[in-house]
């Protein structure tokens, strides 16, 4: 079980502030980061993966300091992502590329299949991947992402391209992860999922941490549920 903590952490694009002296602890369980668009999640995301270098902070995952790490090395160390644009390798298929992860770190080829079959896609193993339904190449990014066995998994935008069913049974599958002993932390606009799903939600705005707590407190707070729940 990992935990993972961002201390003051500011991102500046010139005069622009995109974070502000954000600091949150994330810990086992599944996470949600929420907020408005331009409320600084993704940059944050950015700074976690090893992406972005924040202009002044620091990150550490189990005490350890993180923050100079690039994302090779913040992978080694258990630390997998999705985003918000798919990433997926199109020309091969979609068992292919849960194969490629798999090589990545030596584990074995056998597990492509049952990571497909976890997250629910299967059936297009052998289908390239740029011609799969939008939903279940996000599904694919999870199944890579599970094939380097993270401690840390940092999900942007999951649920796009997801009906209420297979967004349902994704935010099941979630806490499975979690129950496992993984934390997981989802950038995430749609608040049935968030608050149903999450154990813990940090809501930013205009780059500040508005508020952090269960999906209980989040939503019972005057700002969140003017702002983001209606």
């Amino acid at each position: 079980m990992s935990t993972l903590r961002v201390e003051g952490v500011t991102v500046r694009f010139g005069e622009v502030t995109a974070v502000d002296d954000v600091s949150l602890v994330v810990e086992p369980g599944v996470t949600g980061l929420i907020g408005p668009n331009g409320a600084g999640k993704t940059t944050l995301f950015d700074v976690i993966s090893g992406l972005r270098k924040p202009s002044s902070g620091r990150v550490t995952l189990d005490d350890a300091d993180i923050t100079s790490l690039g994302p090779h090395q913040r992978s080694r160390l258990g630390v997998a992502r999705t985003f918000q644009r798919l990433e997926v390798f199109g020309s091969l298929t979609v068992w292919e590329n849960v194969l490629v992860a798999l090589e990545s770190r030596r584990r074995p080829a056998k597990l492509a299949q049952e990571l497909l079959e976890r997250v629910g896609i299967a059936e297009f193993a052998g289908n390239q991947a740029d011609t799969v339904p939008t939903g279940a190449a996000r599904l694919l990014e999870l199944a890579r992402a599970l094939a380097t066995d993270p401690v840390l998994l940092l999900l942007d935008e999951p649920s796009s391209g997801l009906d209420r069913a297979e967004t349902d049974a994704f935010g099941s599958l979630l806490q499975e992860l979690s129950a496992e002993g993984r934390s997981v932390v989802l950038v995430e606009h749609d608040m049935d999922l968030v608050m149903g799903y999450c154990d813990h939600v940090h809501v930013l705005n205009l780059g500040r941490l508005l508020v952090s707590g269960t999906p209980d407190v989040v939503r019972a707070h005057e700002g969140v549920r003017e702002a983001y729940l209606g």
